[in-house]
């Protein structure tokens, strides 16, 4: 297996593609539909004596451009099956219900954590702006937990870990440390990747992601090959310090409700984050969102309309949110 790094200036960069080689020339993954990140994959490919046409299969971890964009051209070039979960097959695939239906989403939500007109156009103008980023129209295979996928000399098994995405899936297979796994942005060396404003189809989306972690930290991977930046050599440990992570966050958000009183999720992520442009005025009241949404879960924060507001100022985030132990 062989990492090819990929520039990425629109979202966060440094994004990774990896080629599985063998019978059944594989890619992980395939950067974001811009020239430049183009001219990565060929350089990278060439490197390592391939071409676009030599490719047989993609893989892909979820539906977010800067990890799908240049798969249908890939695919127009080499006739390559391409591969994600179920979840985030309609997406990848450009189906206009799907896709509609996202965008009613992402409206509602917007209005519920009350974003103010300014920088809601602010957002609106740079997602507009980057449409052409999805690349062209793929022919997807939708692939489940668990189902197992011919790539190279071998297999990959897909590991259903929604939170990032409704469908991202890490595809596991033996390496030469033990069990390893390609992760996407399930976790991330450096960043904690975002929940809540990254997909807003997921239902409950902390929780959802806490689980992922938890099961991430049960299969205790000997390496993990994110879709950003370097490998990870211990993903059980990362794990945990992700989720121990969303405790702290936690305990800020309850901090914030106690000192400050009801407020929305803009509100919140205002004290939570400061001033936003761009992409992370998604981002940002969506990871206040998320947090919100597991504390009224969990009876600790009542929600009247768009704002919140502490039930219980004695709860202690280390109950609301754990922290799975590292099995080695």
């Amino acid at each position: 297996m062989e990492r090819i790094p990929l520039g990425n200036t629109v979202f966060e960069g440094r994004n990774n593609a990896y080629l599985i080689p063998g019978d059944r020339p594989t890619l992980v993954d395939v950067g974001v539909a811009t020239d430049a990140v183009r001219q990565d994959l060929h350089d990278g490919l060439d490197a390592l004596g391939y071409d676009v046409a030599d490719i047989d299969a993609i893989v892909l971890t979820h539906w977010h451009a800067d990890h799908t964009g240049l798969a249908g051209e890939i695919q127009a070039e080499s006739d390559a099956a391409v591969y994600v979960h179920e979840d985030d097959a309609p997406l990848v695939a450009g189906d206009e219900d799907a896709i509609a239906e996202e965008r009613r989403i992402s409206e509602r939500r917007f209005e519920e954590w009350g974003i103010p007109e300014e920088p809601l156009d602010e957002l609106t103008t740079f997602l507009g702006g980057h449409e052409e980023l999805r690349g062209d129209t793929v022919d997807v295979t939708p692939v489940t937990d668990g189902d197992r996928i011919a790539a190279g000399d071998d297999e990959l098994e897909v590991v259903h870990l929604p939170g990032h995405a409704a469908g991202l899936s890490a595809y596991a297979f033996d390496g030469d440390e033990g069990r390893e796994a390609f992760v996407g942005d399930a976790i991330l060396p450096k960043y904690t990747p975002n929940v809540g404003g990254a997909d807003l189809r997921v239902d409950r989306p902390l929780a959802t992601y806490l689980d992922s972690l938890d099961r991430l930290v049960d299969l205790d991977f000997a390496r993990a090959w994110p879709g950003h930046r370097d490998v990870i050599d211990d993903p059980a440990g990362r794990a945990r310090v992700i989720a121990d992570h969303h405790r702290e966050r936690t305990e800020r958000v309850l901090s914030v409700l106690d000192e400050h009183g009801p407020a929305d999720a803009w509100t919140v992520s205002a004290h939570l984050f400061g001033d936003l442009s761009n992409i992370h005025i998604l981002h940002g009241p969506g990871e206040a969102f998320a947090h919100l949404d597991h504390l009224v879960e969990a009876g600790v924060v009542e929600q009247d309309g768009t704002e919140y507001a502490l039930a219980d100022a004695d709860a202690e985030a280390s109950e609301l949110v754990a922290v799975p132990e590292t099995k080695r």
